[in-house]
């Protein structure tokens, strides 16, 4: 029996020494094995306990935090639509119906023959050629009644991916405008050799001349980090760029990780430079799993280049090289402290700051976290200039931004403009009419309706991390916020109190007022929970969880409103309605079966 046991987990080994045995490799390992055999098993779990050094409870509670990763049989095949407010405009919860019908199984179940599972996952990335899925972690883009039916044949004839028609599995990079990032025409290594010119110093002096700011949506600027890290105590420093961008409607990194993964990692390169980092990670998001060939590809190509590894480009102790690491299903990992966590094998809680990452990064070490995008604005910025680059934009928002388009417009896809943009000329450049309302930034960040088209994009008026998403005059406003409302309330990691229950208690009240039952008094209660959660929530995911329903409430209250009953208070849980199941099983439907109200 023991030799059997131990001819079973044969497999894993090769893993196993190819991640050195490392606990701090946990999340990769875990990922690979789910790749191999489908979940991960009490007897998988046994033999990692031994083979790594580590708790069971470690193990279990790294498994059990990534929703790609499953300790439990999930079929052959796991399918998973994609349950954005996107992808629900474009008819995904009646293809979900079609499928589960073709294959006789419940949404969330597993066939009884064990052949798979169907689910939903909140975004794929995949928001300007939905509908989306994945089937055992691989994006299938543009689906419809036909394409369902036929995924449910090869299902049910057990046909291996690698045999199903290459263009279910085609994703097009829907480029509808370019600029200074997108169209630029550097050579590999163009930036870098300018960057190793003006030296370490150098390079950190010209970002903070250039202006730039975090791409991300919270602006901070660029090279007064890279000078923090650079000036952090400790001789053993990295670099991360954050390609885990989970917010619904934003697939910019996606596109760029594709054209312009020679920039992202040169970027990576000269942040390495100039803090004296010789590690690098890439975060790369579990949804984007088809680009990790790829970009292995590229970072081989640059180091048979000298652009990665040891003495780049003749530098003697310019050492530095980049890994990647793919996530397994966890929005919380794009904040940058739970990215951290993740990457060193944990579940990706954030942390407590300070100590913020240029001096406690990874490892406990200085870390600079970009995202894909900054990294290319730096390049660009050391090739061409600070001057050049901060004369691009506005005052406070040097350089451009890419914005992912999505929604009611006819053209959705990836545009570059430089900051300074208006919403209206968006909309015009994508073609939307009637268009009601814009979320700006995804979930988290805001709503803004036709008198506010005007505004403009930019650190002055509307920061944002790429996403826009149209909603034209024939969507009910109060279902796309509670379907953000329902995505925040799945992705809270459960840390904190506030977030775990006050998310909770937002998706349950608006499932309320959905059914019906709402009043008054509900909305009010909202404003209130949405004190709570800015003032003790431990992450920005529980601080704009309130966001959409407040932003939506300014602008578009008759949708709330329309379903409130006239009571002053209702509660959420109907106590008699619940015991009818007892009533039924007694016989009794009596006066005396029946909770007694009170006469008002």
């Amino acid at each position: 029996m023991v030799a059997d046991a131990s001819m079973r987990m044969a497999d894993l080994d090769p893993i196993l020494e190819r991640r050195a045995r490392d606990p701090g490799a946990l999340l990769q390992i875990l990922r690979e094995i789910q790749e191999l055999r489908g979940n991960i098993d009490t007897a998988t779990v046994t033999y990692l306990c031994a083979q790594l050094g580590i708790p069971r409870t470690r193990i279990e509670g790294v498994a059990g935090f990534y929703s790609f990763l499953n300790l439990q049989p999930r079929g052959e095949y796991r399918v998973l639509f994609s349950d954005n407010i996107t992808d629900r405009m474009l008819g995904n919860q009646s293809l979900l119906e079609a499928m589960c019908h073709q294959l006789w199984l419940q949404p969330g179940k597993v066939s009884e023959d064990g052949l798979v599972s169907i689910a939903t996952t909140s975004c794929t990335g995949m928001c300007d050629q939905g509908p989306a899925m994945l089937v055992n972690g691989r994006a299938i883009t543009r689906l419809s009644l036909q394409r369902v039916q036929e995924i449910a044949q090869l299902i049910r004839n057990r046909t291996p991916l690698d045999s199903w028609p290459a263009d279910f599995f085609r994703v097009d990079d829907n480029i509808r405008r370019g600029g200074l990032i997108l169209d630029n025409k550097l050579a590999p290594g163009d930036a870098l050799r300018s960057g190793l010119n003006i030296g370490e110093a150098g390079i950190v002096e010209e970002i903070k001349k250039s202006g730039l700011r975090g791409r991300g949506g919270a602006g901070f600027p660029t090279g007064l980090k890279w000078e923090a890290c650079r000036n952090a105590a400790g001789t053993t420093k990295h670099v991360v760029c954050n390609a885990d961008e989970g917010e619904p409607g934003t697939f910019k990194d996606r596109v760029l990780l594709t054209r312009q993964a020679d920039l992202v990692f040169e970027g990576m390169t000269l942040c390495a430079r100039a803090i004296g980092a010789q590690h690098g990670y890439l975060y790369l998001r579990g949804e984007y799993r088809y680009l990790l060939d790829p970009l292995q590809d590229v970072l081989q190509r640059r180091r048979e280049s000298n652009l990665l590894g040891k003495d780049i480009l003749g530098q003697s102790g310019f050492d530095f090289d980049i890994e990647i690491h793919l996530g397994a299903g966890a929005y919380i990992c794009g904040e940058e402290s739970a990215l951290i966590e993740s990457l060193e094998g944990k579940r990706g809680i954030p942390r407590s700051r300070p100590p913020f990452p240029v001096t406690h990064g990874y490892m406990q070490q200085p870390t600079a976290v970009d995202n894909v995008e900054t990294f290319c604005s730096a390049a660009l910025a050391i090739q061409m200039g600070a001057d050049s680059f901060r004369a691009i934009g506005t005052a406070k928002s040097s350089g451009s931004k890419l914005i992912s388009v999505s929604g009611d417009c006819p053209r959705p896809g990836i545009y570059e403009y430089p900051f300074g943009v208006s919403v209206r000329e968006v909309l015009e450049d994508c073609g939307a009419t009637n268009t009601r309302a814009v979320q700006v930034s995804g979930p988290s960040g805001i709503c803004i309706a036709e008198s506010e088209f005007h505004r403009k994009l930019g650190f002055e008026d509307l920061p944002t991390a790429g996403a826009f998403m149209v909603f034209d005059d024939s969507r009910d406003l109060f279902e796309v916020a509670r379907n953000f409302v329902h995505f925040f309330a799945h992705e809270s990691c459960g840390f904190c109190t506030p977030c775990r229950v006050g998310t909770s208690m937002l998706k349950s009240t608006m499932d309320k007022i959905a059914a019906g039952h709402g009043t008054r008094f509900d909305l009010a209660e909202i404003e209130n929970l949405d004190h709570v959660l800015q003032t003790t929530a431990h992450c920005g995911l529980g601080r704009t969880a309130c966001n959409p329903v407040l932003h939506t409430l300014k602008h578009f209250r008759p949708a709330y409103e329309n379903r409130l009953k006239s009571l002053d208070f209702e509660p959420a849980f109907d106590l008699d309605g619940a015991l009818a199941r007892a009533r039924q099983m007694t016989g009794r439907d009596d006066a005396g079966a029946h909770l007694k109200t009170e006469e008002t």
